[in-house]
């Protein structure tokens, strides 16, 4: 495909990163450092961009509206929370924290919905 080339354009997709940030002010209580950590919030990054296509680079996995997105969100969340048994509990983080005394069939999770 033979593609006119635009003086100071490259026909190839490059992410913006000039882009502005708003910055959000979250308030929390004062917390020592021994008690912050991200590598959980990381961890479960690394796990959604792994299981969801929609947020790996490039893709072509990804949603044109925001409300399904939402929806796979929620979807993803809700299975990984109820119906996966996770190595390190040997249960579900539902089952782990009390809201379930089983782990749950995608059937019993869509009937919730």
């Amino acid at each position: 495909m033979n593609v006119p080339s635009v003086p100071g354009l490259s026909p190839r997709f490059i992410p913006n990163s000039e882009r502005p940030v708003c910055p959000r002010f979250i308030f929390v209580p004062a917390l020592s450092s021994d008690h912050i950590s991200t590598s959980f919030v990381e961890r479960q990054n690394l796990t959604m961009r792994q299981q969801m296509r929609r947020f790996t680079r490039l893709t072509l996995g990804f949603s044109k509206k925001l409300l399904n997105l939402k929806a796979a969100v929620s979807l993803h969340f809700a299975y990984y929370n109820f119906c996966r048994v996770h190595s390190s509990l040997r249960v579900t983080p539902a089952m782990e924290a009390g809201l379930t005394d089983h782990i749950w069939t995608i059937a019993e999770l869509l009937s919730a919905v």
